[in-house]
C-alpha cells in the first residue's frame, strides 16, 4: 500500500468500515433489517468525502476498510460470491481514488470454500488488497473448524493479514437476552473463535497468518487463565503455556471505548509491538471515534516505546508494509 508524507505522522486505522446501498439492501433483504440486533437507521451510509473529514479532524492518515458484521453470506453461495465481489470492486475502486488514505481488506464469502478460494486470489493479484476480513464466524464455522482449512491455508501460503470482525453466532437468541449482540455477543464470539484457532491447533498449522483481533480481544484477556487451565485438566496438549504463546503472536486493535481495566487486561495476553489503532467508524459515529480518541490520550500517555499514536503507527506501518515472498503455484 502506497504511503504519503503524513502516514507517519498520523494514525493508521485498522478497523474501519464502508457500506454500499447494494450491501445494505442485500443485507436487509436476507433478514438483517436491524443489524444484529440495532435499530435499521444505525446502518451506515458511508462515503469516502465524510469518511475523509473525520480522518482529518482525528488526525488518521490512512484506514483499512472492510465490510462489517452481518458479513456477505447470507445462505446463498451464489449470492454470497457476487456480493463479495461487488464490495471489493467497490471498495478497490475507493483506494484507486484516494490510494494515500485507504486501504481495503477484502470480503470472503465463507463458509463457501471454493468461492471464498476464487475471492482470495482475485483480491491480492487483481485489487492489490491489503489483506482479508474474515467474520468471527462463518455461519457457525469457527476459524479451528476443518471446513475453513482450505482457506486458512492459502492465506497462510500468502502470508495474509486476516482482520477478524465479530458477527452474531448461530442460535445468539438463545443466548443474547434480547440485547442488541454488539453489547456482549461480540466480544464473547472474538473469545470464540481465537481459542478454537488456537486449541484446534490451526494457529500452529498456520503460523504465517497476520491476525488481527478486534476490540482489544473481546473478553480473551479475561479468560486465557481459565482456558489455560482446562486445557492441560482435560489433557488437549501437554505443552506449556501454548494458549500464551499464541496469543502473544496475534496483534490487537484498540476500537470500541478503551478503559484503564481493558487497558491493563490486553496486557496481560499481548506485547506492545502488536498493538494497533482501530476506529470502528462507519459504525462508530464521527463523535464516538473522537471521544475514544481522547481516552486513549488520557489513559495510555506513553512510555518507552513512544506515545500510543507513535506506538500503534509503527507497528501498523511496520505489518502493512511486510512484503509477501513470492508466491509459488501449488504442485511448484
Amino acid at each position: 500500500m502506497p504511503e504519503h508524507n503524513g502516514f507517519a505522522d498520523g494514525l493508521v486505522d485498522v478497523h474501519a468500515h464502508f457500506t454500499t446501498d447494494r450491501y445494505i439492501a442485500a443485507a436487509k433483504a436476507a433478514g438483517h433489517v436491524e443489524p444484529d440486533g440495532m435499530p435499521e437507521d444505525y446502518w451506515p451510509r458511508w462515503n469516502a468525502a465524510e469518511h475523509l473529514d473525520l480522518m482529518d479532524r482525528a488526525g488518521i492518515a490512512t484506514a483499512l476498510l472492510s465490510i462489517s458484521s452481518p458479513g456477505v453470506h447470507f445462505g446463498d453461495d451464489t449470492a454470497a460470491r457476487a456480493l463479495a465481489s461487488h464490495v471489493n470492486d467497490a471498495g478497490a475502486d475507493v483506494v484507486r481514488v484516494h490510494p494515500d488514505r485507504f486501504g481495503l481488506f477484502a470480503s470472503l464469502p465463507t463458509p463457501d470454500i471454493d468461492g471464498a478460494l476464487a475471492e482470495t486470489a482475485r483480491a491480492f493479484d487483481e485489487l492489490g488488497a491489503a489483506g482479508v476480513v474474515l467474520m468471527t464466524n462463518s455461519r457457525g464455522a469457527y476459524l479451528g473448524d476443518d471446513r475453513l482449512a482450505p482457506v486458512l491455508a492459502e492465506l497462510n501460503r500468502r502470508h495474509a493479514i486476516v482482520f477478524l470482525h465479530p458477527v452474531s453466532t448461530e442460535g445468539h437468541e438463545y443466548v443474547d437476552c434480547g440485547r442488541p449482540r454488539p453489547m456482549l455477543e461480540f466480544l464473547f464470539d472474538t473469545a470464540r473463535t481465537i481459542v478454537d484457532f488456537i486449541l484446534s491447533g490451526a494457529a500452529e498449522r498456520y503460523p504465517d497468518l497476520r491476525v488481527i483481533v478486534p476490540h482489544m480481544g473481546g473478553v480473551l484477556p479475561l479468560l486465557a487463565d481459565r482456558v489455560e487451565l482446562f486445557r492441560a485438566v482435560t489433557g488437549l496438549d501437554a505443552r506449556d503455556p501454548i494458549v500464551f504463546d499464541s496469543l502473544r503472536h496475534l496483534h490487537y486493535d484498540l476500537a470500541g471505548a478503551p478503559n484503564a481495566a481493558q487497558l491493563t487486561a490486553l496486557r496481560s495476553i499481548s506485547v506492545p509491538d502488536r498493538l494497533l489503532y482501530g476506529s470502528d467508524h462507519a459504525w462508530s459515529r464521527p463523535p464516538v471515534v473522537l471521544n475514544a480518541l481522547a481516552g486513549l490520550d488520557t489513559l495510555a500517555p506513553g512510555g518507552e516505546e513512544g506515545t500510543w499514536r507513535e506506538l500503534t503507527t509503527r507497528n501498523a506501518r511496520a505489518l502493512l508494509s511486510t512484503g509477501r515472498p513470492t508466491v509459488r503455484r501449488a504442485g511448484t
